[in-house]
């Protein structure tokens, strides 16, 4: 089963992710989600596996864009949440390994142990 990681090249976590997962043999594919943000169906399938239900939940809130983009606003639907980490994808969490139909953020990354 295929090992795919969510990863940011300049962000340490993510660095040291992959690094974890290389050292047990395991060779991920990679998605720069940065370069190629996933689309809807993609962020409502890793929400899921993730076991998340709030899509803020995968949102890193201390970025600029979530307070420029008011995106604390109560109102907001899920789907408004999600075409806001489309369009803008440095507020997705990460790193994220998906394996099968389970995920985990790798913060800290020795959390990616749960789903080897």
């Amino acid at each position: 089963m295929t090992h795919i990681l969510y990863h940011n090249p300049r962000c340490s976590k993510s660095r040291d992710t992959l690094a974890l997962l290389q050292a047990q043999g395991i060779s991920p594919t990679i998605v720069a989600y940065l370069d190629t943000p996933p689309d809807a169906a993609t962020l409502r399938s890793l929400l899921a596996k993730l076991g998340m239900h709030d899509a803020r939940a995968l949102m890193r809130q201390g970025e600029a864009e979530y307070q420029a983009l008011n995106l604390a606003d109560p109102t907001l639907s899920q789907d408004a949440l999600i075409a806001a980490m489309q369009s803008h994808p440095r507020l997705i969490e990460r790193p994220i390994l998906v394996h099968g139909d389970q995920a985990v953020i790798g913060r800290p990354p020795e959390r990616v142990r749960e789903i080897w």
